[in-house]
């Protein structure tokens, strides 16, 4: 299996650190807002990734934080004169609804970087320890410049950062060292949330936070830390910075990272109007029509989203959904016959659209090639199956498509519809079941309702229910 790897600018193999286990750091998003679509395009990515390797028989922790302490939750705070927390509790849960809806799996760990400021704070005291950091008036930096390979991942030069491309650096460049020292600790602002630390009532920067989830939910060295590519610089260097000059060993075997998501051929910004939030998009499509479209270019390419091309992505899903369809309808007709001899070297033949769909995805997850493989095999079994099909074969066929699809994350097999009386029914059995404290039960049905299609929502108004 081949990775590009953006610190070596080249395809890598991947030699995982522990065999048959993957560790992976996904950056996940400052929870201020509904996410848009920009944050979408890495949660599908990554969990293709993820659903990659365990395809392959792989164990992965996968980690991916929630960012919920940021100047912009604390400004949207004072807006609604609500605290932080109740910005970015209210946000991760609606975080939470659309990766359920684009059917992003939730992470081994999702931790919070409000839960984690005891470890920064302990791993700011070891840098300082060591040298790379210092404290002025309250405020730590990092000196960028005692740790020697500063810019490895991004391929920028120090001095070229200093004369060239002032607008990277960080402000307060008075107090600093260096203009290129970067922030660990800041002291708190009036009317901001604050923790204790040996240097000032305040709060972490926002590098320290991923080197520490990282390390403590992954060990000091991971396989992969991933993200979009607007984080290689300067988030994910002083990561490496910070992880490497505290532990004293390389941090990442691999950086993966996504390209960038443009709206009919224009960057995404307010000022544009043309910010779109997945709550948005998936009120007007199917969210797995989304999904697919994130997953019909290349991730390292850049992708546009636009109505045509998303009209395209309905019709390609749809493809792969109607011949699931029609499987299941000549299954209903079917004899209980086994494959005859005939479909037996049939089926066989599938097994090179398998290596095709594996080979895509082994080559730096070429998920538009995958996909292609997976037309390719609607193409054969809608050619290859009729009403005298024996059903063993209805079924295997069936399923190698449901298999690979699932690979990629989509849901390509319609649940069954259900009856609003017997969802009624069932939502009736788990208030009573949660009265008598059969919280097992109550969290059963409420999965089963899922798995159909069916989501509950916990209300003060009672239990109300949506179709996904």
């Amino acid at each position: 299996m081949k990775l590009y790897n953006t610190m070596s600018k080249r395809k890598e193999e991947f030699v995982p650190i522990e065999e048959g286990k993957v560790r992976m750091y996904v950056c996940g998003p400052t929870v201020y807002n509904f996410i848009h679509i920009g944050n979408a395009r890495p949660m599908i990515i990554f969990d293709t990734v993820r659903r990659y390797f365990e395809y392959k028989g792989y164990e992965v922790n996968f980690v991916s934080n929630f960012t919920d302490v940021d100047d912009k939750i604390i400004k949207k705070a004072n807006e609604e004169q609500v605290t932080a927390e109740e910005i970015s509790t209210r946000y991760i849960a609606e975080c939470k609804k659309d990766m359920e809806a684009m059917n992003v799996r939730p992470a081994t760990t999702h931790p919070l970087a409000t839960q984690e400021i005891p470890g920064m704070i302990a791993m700011i005291e070891t840098l300082i320890e060591k040298g790379y950091a210092y404290e002025k008036n309250g405020t730590v930096y990092f000196r960028t410049r005692k740790f020697e390979p500063y810019g490895k991942l991004s391929h920028k030069n120090l001095d070229d950062l200093r004369s060239g491309e002032r607008s990277l650096l960080v402000t307060g460049e008075d107090e600093k060292e260096d203009p290129l020292d970067f922030v660990l600790w800041k002291p708190k602002k009036e009317g901001e949330p604050f923790w204790t630390s040996p240097w000032s009532d305040g709060r972490p920067g926002w590098h320290i936070e991923c080197s520490e989830m990282s390390k403590k939910y992954l060990g000091e060295q991971i396989d992969i830390h991933a993200g979009g590519e607007d984080l290689i610089f300067p988030h994910h260097e002083n990561e490496i910075a910070q992880s490497e000059a505290a532990n004293g060993k390389e941090f990442a075997h691999y950086w993966l990272h996504n390209g960038f998501l443009n709206i009919d051929n224009r960057k995404m910004s307010k000022s544009l109007g043309n910010f779109r939030t997945v709550r948005e998009i998936t009120e007007q499509y199917d969210p797995q029509v989304f999904r697919f479209f994130m997953l019909s270019a290349h991730y390292r390419s850049p992708l546009n989203f636009s109505a045509e091309l998303m009209d395209a992505a309905k019709n390609g899903f749809e493809r792969i959904v109607t011949a699931v369809e029609n499987l299941k309808y000549l299954l209903g007709n079917a004899k209980e016959d086994a494959m005859t001899a005939k479909e037996q070297e049939k089926f066989a033949k599938t097994e090179a659209f398998v290596k095709e769909f594996e080979g895509a995805m082994e080559d730096d997850f070429n998920t538009a090639d995958a996909v292609s493989a997976i037309f390719n095999l609607v193409k054969y079994a809608n050619t290859n199956t009729d009403e005298t099909s024996s059903k063993e074969f209805l079924e295997q066929l069936k399923g190698l498509i449901v298999k690979l699809a699932d690979v990629l994350g989509l849901i390509v097999e319609k649940k069954e519809e259900m009856l609003d009386e017997e969802v009624e029914s069932l939502i009736a059995e788990r208030q009573a079941a949660r009265k008598a404290k059969n919280f097992q039960r109550a969290d059963e049905i409420r999965n089963e309702l899922l798995e159909k299609g069916i989501i509950l929502e916990d209300t003060r108004e009672g239990v109300k229910w949506k179709r996904a």
